[in-house]
């Protein structure tokens, strides 16, 4: 997410009690989590397993519990909780917001769209020109939709990610700093469920039909005019190229890119990257023309 008025790396260790490593004159623009970081933004790290990964990524300023050699033209701020003060500071830059009415004052809706009996849109929400709203969907806080969207009645749009961190007394939800962007002539079903970003935008290609009561995660990157059938089920921060087909139930694992054309064939459960053009079943899935001729064998081993 980007930050409404820069810090500077000493200005925030300063704020935040914490020992400064390196360039405090650093300044952070942006907060991001180490799969979408950018430079310019700060990030956190709180396992030794990935300090090397987080220090030798993007990021300008790194939040970390323990004191480490700080890579050259960046900060390190070492506090007991860095996560805790990541979320704080994610926290401080969206704060709740309170809506007013169905459609909230600071809303902006563009000519010709229109809104169904119960169909809500949060504060800051920018939706495009002759867009469907359909009855009793919600778009949150922050929402895009580019021109000619159609949102099926009950869809809910921009709602907080599903993450959370193990913490001693349980678990703490991540404030999500992201939002969801939908390109145009977007069509998304009856009851579907896209959640906002933690730390970047959830976004809809430009193009693509969505079915009744599909899933997509937080942060996922949905390629331009993909087919996502009912119930298909994408974890977060999984990337879809163009032309992508996903069939009925279809379950997509998190972090994984499928390559432009990918077809997932029904009640499949992917757990690893795809290449361009080809189609996977199974669960866990790999390529259809292998996995039918395993299925096959199974059913002659009566006769061997």
């Amino acid at each position: 997410m980007r930050l409404s008025q820069p810090i500077l790396a000493a200005d925030l260790a300063a704020r935040l009690g914490a020992e400064l490593i390196g360039d405090g004159t650093v300044e952070i623009t942006g907060l991001n989590e180490i799969h979408h970081v950018e430079a310019g933004d700060a990030c956190f790290v709180d396992h030794p397993r990935y300090y090397a990964k987080t220090l030798a990524s993007a990021a300008s300023v790194v939040l970390i519990d323990k004191a480490a050699v700080c890579p050259p033209g960046k900060a390190l701020i070492v506090t007991p909780n860095p996560f805790g003060a990541y979320n704080d500071l994610v926290g401080n830059e969206r704060s709740a917001t309170n809506w007013t009415g169905f459609v909230d004052r600071s809303a902006s809706i563009g000519a010709f769209t229109r809104f169904g009996p119960g169909a809500v849109a949060g504060a800051g929400v920018v939706v495009g020109e002759h867009c469907y709203i359909g009855p009793n969907a919600v778009l949150c806080e922050g929402v895009r939709l580019g021109d000619n969207v159609y949102v099926g009645a009950g869809a809910v749009i921009g709602e907080e990610a599903f993450y959370f961190k193990k913490v001693q007394e349980g678990y703490r939800s991540w404030r999500s700093g992201g939002t969801v962007i939908i390109e145009d002539h977007v069509v998304i079903g009856a009851n579907c469920n896209i959640s906002r970003g933690v730390s970047s935008p959830t976004v809809i290609g430009e193009g693509t039909k969505i079915d009744a009561l599909v899933q997509i995660g937080h942060d996922c990157k949905i390629g331009k005019h993909c087919l996502l059938a009912a119930q298909v089920g994408i974890a977060g921060n999984t990337t879809l190229g163009d032309w992508c087909v996903l069939l009925g139930q279809a379950g997509i694992a998190q972090n994984l890119t499928l390559a432009d054309k990918t077809v997932i064939l029904a009640q499949s459960g992917l757990g690893d990257d795809t290449e361009i053009g080809k189609s996977y079943f199974g669960s866990p899935a790999q390529e259809s023309r292998v996995a039918f001729r395993d299925l096959l064998a199974l059913r002659k081993l009566k006769d061997l």
